[in-house]
């Protein structure tokens, strides 16, 4: 299910790239949503503060740029990590990371979420694009001037 709207609603850091851009909602969009609040959990971080070595990443790429390098325990919130639950959080930034990727398509369903959430020994699939901070910034200022931001 998809609609097409005039009036961008909701908390920016959560919204997705299309509804930002295009005032396209689905239920991808609740995926993407779903996927900062996973990536708020783990972390204990803010989705509106710029992280990494000179400050200039989002959240979601933060997150991804250490999962990719193999260090996905660095963006974990410390009183999360016991030798039981390593390979758990990385499973949920790994999970998370799939909800957050730009294109909806390439995001998993909910029904999809909820079985990687619970069978561990499910294979995932490699998140492949997400979209700088910066850019979502660009693309929400563009719709300002034609779409009302609440």
């Amino acid at each position: 299910m998809e609609a097409n709207t005039e009036r961008i609603v909701g908390t920016y850091g959560y919204a997705s790239p299309e509804y930002v851009k295009k005032g396209i909602y689905s239920t991808k969009s609740d995926v993407y949503s779903f996927g900062v609040l996973v990536l708020q959990i783990i972390s204990g971080k803010n989705v509106s503060i710029f992280y990494g070595e000179n400050d200039h990443l989002s959240l979601l790429e933060y997150a991804y740029e250490l999962w990719k390098d193999g260090k996905g325990m660095e963006f974990m919130d410390p009183s999360l990590d016991d030798t039981y639950s390593h390979c758990t959080l990385i499973r949920c930034l790994h999970i998370a990371l799939l909800c957050v990727q730009k294109i909806p398509v390439e995001r998993p369903s909910m029904l999809e979420v909820s079985w990687m959430l619970r069978n561990e020994a499910t294979d995932l699939m490699i998140p492949i694009c997400l979209v700088s901070r910066r850019k979502m910034m660009k693309m929400c200022n563009m719709n300002l001037q034609r779409r009302t931001w609440k």
